[in-house]
């Protein structure tokens, strides 16, 4: 794929050339939902900044709606690679590691926000993009893994169900996320970074199993 300068006197257009047709929408796709939002484009918006008919997109998408799925499903995807690589098996200590997801989580929602738009705002059914479901379960297996090693670390009779923990991480990460790290006007400010808000709600969490200190 290639991108020419501004064409068309100078109207920010790009020109798209005998390269990756799908690649570039998808880029469009992405520089609009960092614009917009992900419910803020059209499909011919999107062949406009590619420089393309508007009747071009079709051949890879059917709607606006495909164009986004699939902007979601890269982006779970390379979220799936940050949390994998920040929970690195676990290692060099389990607890250390866990809390290291979480500060992935944030890192992603602040440096992918096109991505985690699309991911997480854009009300697609599921269902109808097979695809997606199965990218969001890939990230999500992620966080599973964690806490299965995290609960291993307790007493049979004292383990809460590891997917419950998984669950509890996710909702807290992705809520201190969603209010103090995404950019926007419901943003709220925080007296401290939102990374030291979630190590301190994921202290008090793990201290309460026993863990992190907690005798």
């Amino acid at each position: 794929m290639s991108w020419s300068g501004p064409t068309d006197g100078g109207s920010g257009r790009r020109g798209y050339h005998h390269g990756n047709l799908r690649e570039a929408l998808i880029e469009a796709a992405l520089e609009l939902i960092g614009a917009k939002g992900p419910a803020g484009f059209t499909i011919a918006e999107a062949a406009r900044l590619a420089g393309v008919s508007p009747a071009a997109p079709y051949r890879h998408f059917r709607d606006a709606e495909a164009l986004l799925a699939e902007v979601a499903v890269r982006g779970f995807d390379r979220f799936a690679e940050r949390l994998t690589k920040a929970w690195n098996g676990g290692r060099p200590e389990v607890v250390r590691a866990f809390e290291d997801l979480g500060r992935a989580y944030l890192a992603f929602a602040r440096e992918e926000p096109a991505y985690y738009a699309a991911m997480f705002e854009s009300r697609i059914a599921q269902e109808a993009h097979p695809g997606l479901q199965a990218a969001g379960d890939r990230a999500f297996a992620v966080l599973r893994e964690a806490a299965d090693q995290v609960a291993a670390m307790l007493p049979k009779g004292r383990r809460p169900p590891s997917l419950m923990m998984a669950l509890h991480l996710w909702s807290m990460a992705h809520g201190i996320a969603s209010l103090f790290v995404r950019e926007g006007p419901s943003r709220r400010k925080l007296p401290m970074a939102a990374e030291d808000l979630l190590e301190a709600g994921l202290l008090i969490y793990l201290q309460s199993l026993g863990l992190a200190g907690g005798e």
